[in-house]
């Protein structure tokens, strides 16, 4: 009884302090254009897109607090003196480069017809339910090859935060597999990406940093529980912080961070970043499920300190070991290095848990 008190008071408190109840969030669903608006206090924050001219989900575009854009415009709507290349990296997606030889990660317009049985495409499925209440919505997807076989099944739980100069995105996505074993191969493609404003790459202004304190370049390849970028956009200090989640495999994961413009955490990427690495090879059998949880922290106005984002490392951490002593149902993950089934408790998602 004590260990359910402190759980409940530590909850209560973890969602006043971190999830922020000071902004309205509002979902809007917009089914004749395929997508979800997301408000923040009346002001657009950022929409889910589900076209099917799309090779997989995503959040594009995205603004900070005071409304400046921070993703790449191209190739939806491109911006001037912007670099038009890797026409897959739009917004703020999740794929793998990986998947039973399947390339989820690289697949687009530019894919020529002969050479799109090499590629996978996550098609949408439908929205499961939106909860306001809870600043969440629930969707599904399907990932198949290029002829519609069903490889995986998903289910993402985008949920956002607002504060004042703040905006956050929990995305938590479990993929089951559904007629076939799935072999998840390392593989440098992967996991969660952004694409960021031009005024974001490295040769303008923006400047990688990990948790270590590895900068720039040195940023890549190194496995780090956060990585933080900070730049400036018409003189506006932002910074963009993605954050790995305790519970996933292989955390803390590879940082993909380029100085181009793309921003990406890989739990996936093994040896394909660090020849000394574990391998990372993972089997789902039909219906064996695995899922990763990864936050996106945005401020606008000043930079983000290195406690700001530790806060919320620290949160992650705690509630893990409160959640441990609980006694809930359990459901099955994938052991990563011995590729067995183990058995993991199974819990209700509170935005960032």
């Amino acid at each position: 009884m004590n260990k359910l008190i402190l759980l409940i008071l530590f909850s209560l408190s973890y969602c006043n302090s971190v999830i922020g109840q000071d902004s309205h969030i509002h979902f809007i669903e917009k089914p004749d254009s395929q997508k979800i608006s997301i408000y923040i206090d009346q002001t657009l924050f950022t929409e889910f897109l589900y076209s099917d001219t799309l090779y997989k989900q995503v959040l594009y575009p995205i603004y900070t607090a005071s409304g400046t854009e921070i993703t790449r415009g191209y190739p939806a709507r491109p911006k001037a003196d912007e670099r038009t290349d890797h026409p897959h990296q739009m917004g703020l997606w999740f794929s793998f480069g990986s998947i039973n030889g399947l390339d989820f990660w690289n697949n687009s317009n530019r894919i020529p017809l002969d050479k799109k049985e090499h590629y996978g495409i996550i098609r949408f499925t439908g929205i499961k339910n939106i909860n306001e209440k809870e600043n969440q919505f629930t969707v599904e997807a399907n990932w198949t090859n290029h002829n519609g076989y069903i490889l995986l099944k998903e289910k993402t739980t985008y949920a956002f935060t607002g504060k004042p100069h703040e905006r956050g995105i929990q995305r938590t996505t479990t993929l089951t597999a559904f007629n076939d074993s799935i072999f998840i191969t390392e593989n440098k493609e992967g996991l969660l990406g952004m694409r960021l404003d031009r005024n974001l790459e490295a040769d303008i202004s923006g400047i990688y940093q990990n948790k270590e304190g590895d900068t720039g370049n040195d940023v890549w390849g190194k496995r780090s529980a956060w990585v933080v970028l900070n730049g400036k956009i018409k003189d506006e200090k932002i910074s963009i912080a993605i954050i790995d989640h305790p519970e996933n495999p292989n955390y803390p994961g590879w940082s993909h961070a380029r100085e181009y413009g793309l921003f990406a955490i890989n739990n996936l990427g093994g040896r394909c970043f660090d020849k000394q690495a574990e391998k990372v090879q993972i089997l789902l059998k039909k219906e064996d499920s695995i899922t990763f949880t990864h936050q996106i922290l945005i401020k606008d106005g000043d930079y983000l300190s290195n406690q700001e984002i530790e806060n919320i490392s620290v949160v992650q951490k705690s509630y893990k070991k409160l959640k441990a002593v609980s006694r809930q149902p359990l459901t099955n993950f994938v052991n990563l290095k011995s590729n067995t089934i183990m058995k993991k408790p199974r819990y209700k998602d509170m935005g960032f848990s």
